[in-house]
C-alpha cells in the first residue's frame, strides 16, 4: 500500500512525515512555495521531541505520480479546495482509488463520492501548525494526533483497517468506525469556534468569546435536532481524547492558534464556510434560525478578503455582532 497525501500542510504534512519515518511508502502532492521547499531540502518536521528534514517524494500535481491499485490517498485540502483537488485525482488515478477526507467539517465525503467510489471519513484530532514553506510542526508529545476513519457512510473495510494499524505504528491514534460521521459532526461542533479564535485572536476562555462560543453551539444543537443528526456525545468524544494529546513546547516555535487561526496569519483562503457555513445551511433547509453562524461567517469572508490577520476584533466587538 502506498500513501499518496494529497495537500501537505499541518495536518497532511505532519500524517506524511509519521508515516514516512515508520518506514510506510508515502508520496506528497503539494504545490507552490511549500511544494518547492520540501522538493529542495525535504520536509523540516518538528514535534517536543525532534527536528528533522525528511527526504519524502513530492511533485506538484497527482498527474505527476504513475497510479497503481494499491495506491491509497489522505486528503488534507482545505474544505474550499476539495472539488479542485478531487478533478485532478479523478483525472489521474481514476473512480477507484481510495479517498479519505482527513478534513474538517461535514461535506466532504459526499462531494467526493461525485467521482470515487470507495470514500472515506476521517476525523483529524491533531494539534499541528504550517506557517513556513516546508515547515510542520506537532504540538503533541504522545500521540501525534488521534485519526480515527470509516467508509462513508457507514461501513468498515479491509483498506480502513489497514491505514488505521499504518496510523497506529506512526505515533498515532486510529480506530476504523463504522459511525465516523457521527464523530466528524462532534468535530464540527468543536470546530465552531475556529472563527472566534481568529477574529479575535486569542484563546477562547474570555468571558466574552464562551459566550459567543455558547451562541454558536446552542445553534448548531438546535439545527441538529431539527435534521435529525445525531452526533457522538461530549463525554464520548473526552473519553476518546483521554491523554493521547499533550501539548508540549517545540523547540523555536509557539503555537499560535488553529488552523483557521493559520490561514488567517499565511493570508489564505478560510474554510468558514463549510464550518460555521454548514450549520447555516442546515439551518435553512430544516428552518432553524442561525443569525449567529451565519454573521461570524460574513465576518470571516470579510477579514480574508482584506488580508486581515488574526485579531482583526475583540472579543467584546465579536459578541456584539453575534448577539
Amino acid at each position: 500500500m502506498r500513501i499518496v497525501v494529497l495537500g501537505a500542510g499541518g495536518i497532511g504534512g505532519s500524517i506524511g512525515a509519521r508515516l514516512h519515518q515508520s518506514g510506510y511508502d508515502v508520496a506528497i502532492i503539494a504545490r507552490g512555495a511549500h511544494g518547492d521547499a520540501i522538493r529542495e531540502r525535504g520536509l523540516t518536521f518538528a514535534t517536543p521531541h525532534e527536528r528533522v528534514s525528511l527526504q519524502i517524494p513530492v511533485c506538484a500535481d497527482p498527474s505527476a505520480l504513475s497510479w497503481t491499485p494499491d495506491d491509497v490517498v489522505v486528503l488534507a485540502v482545505k474544505s474550499q479546495d476539495t472539488e479542485a483537488a478531487a478533478r485532478s485525482l479523478a483525472a489521474a488515478a481514476g473512480p477507484d482509488v481510495p479517498v479519505f477526507a482527513a478534513q474538517n467539517g461535514v461535506a466532504n465525503e459526499r462531494a467526493l463520492s461525485r467521482w470515487f467510489a470507495h470514500v472515506h471519513g476521517l476525523c483529524v484530532m491533531m494539534p499541528t501548525e504550517h506557517l513556513e514553506p516546508g515547515v510542520v510542526i506537532a504540538h503533541s508529545a504522545a500521540a501525534t494526533g488521534i485519526l480515527d476513519l470509516g467508509g462513508f457512510p457507514d461501513d468498515v473495510d479491509d483498506v480502513d483497517e489497514a491505514l488505521a494499524a499504518a496510523l497506529r505504528n506512526s505515533h498515532c491514534e486510529s480506530v476504523a468506525r463504522t459511525d465516523i460521521m457521527r464523530w466528524k459532526y462532534r468535530k464540527l461542533l468543536n470546530n465552531l469556534g475556529n472563527a472566534v479564535q481568529a477574529l479575535c485572536g486569542s484563546r477562547l476562555d474570555s468571558e466574552e468569546a464562551v459566550a459567543a462560543l455558547a451562541l454558536l453551539t446552542q445553534e448548531a444543537e438546535r439545527v441538529f435536532a431539527a435534521a435529525g443528526i445525531d452526533p457522538v456525545t461530549e463525554d464520548e468524544d473526552d473519553a476518546r481524547r483521554g491523554d493521547h494529546l499533550r501539548l508540549e513546547p517545540v523547540a523555536g516555535a509557539t503555537r499560535g492558534g488553529g488552523s483557521t487561526w493559520q490561514s488567517l496569519a499565511r493570508g489564505v483562503g478560510v474554510e468558514t464556510d463549510y464550518l460555521n457555513g454548514e450549520i447555516a445551511l442546515l439551518g435553512r433547509l430544516h428552518g432553524v434560525p442561525t443569525p449567529a453562524n451565519a454573521r461570524i461567517q460574513t465576518l470571516m469572508t470579510d477579514a480574508a478578503a482584506r488580508g486581515a490577520g488574526p485579531g482583526a476584533m475583540s472579543a467584546q466587538q465579536l459578541l456584539a455582532e453575534l448577539g
